[in-house]
């Protein structure tokens, strides 16, 4: 069995909040669960906090972008936030631009965005 991510819920918004390394299989768990939780709670918004990694590889990456996308097709914007530089230089040398994930500096600046996009649905944020 392998360990999950925890998915809080902070009034409509969903904290991820990723303080291991992850595995392929933990990643895959967070997807589902993520969905799912979205759906049970009507969440409009889901900050994923990535502060604690090191390392985000091209799998990782991938699923950000993935997460995002199916989270934005159930009707809520993905922030990820707490990106250390090193994650960034990574991710901008392998090549992936985490289309259509937005990102802030940390939880608050998230959350701001979040409410903005709440207040003007059209995604101008």
């Amino acid at each position: 069995m392998t360990e999950r991510v925890p998915v809080l819920k902070i009034g409509d918004v969903l904290l991820v909040s990723i303080q291991i390394d992850l595995e392929d299989q933990m990643v895959l768990d967070l997807q589902d669960d993520l969905s799912e939780r979205i759906v049970a709670t009507g969440a409009h918004g889901v900050v994923i906090d990535i502060s604690a990694l090191e390392i985000v590889d091209s799998f990782v990456g991938r699923m950000l972008a993935t997460i995002a996308a199916i989270s934005r097709v159930l009707g809520a914007e993905t922030v990820v936030v707490g990106m250390r530089p090193a994650v960034a230089m990574t991710l901008v040398e392998l090549g992936l631009s985490l289309g259509g994930v937005r990102t802030a500096l940390n939880l608050e600046q998230g959350l701001a965005k979040l409410g903005r996009a709440k207040a003007d649905p059209s995604g101008l944020l």
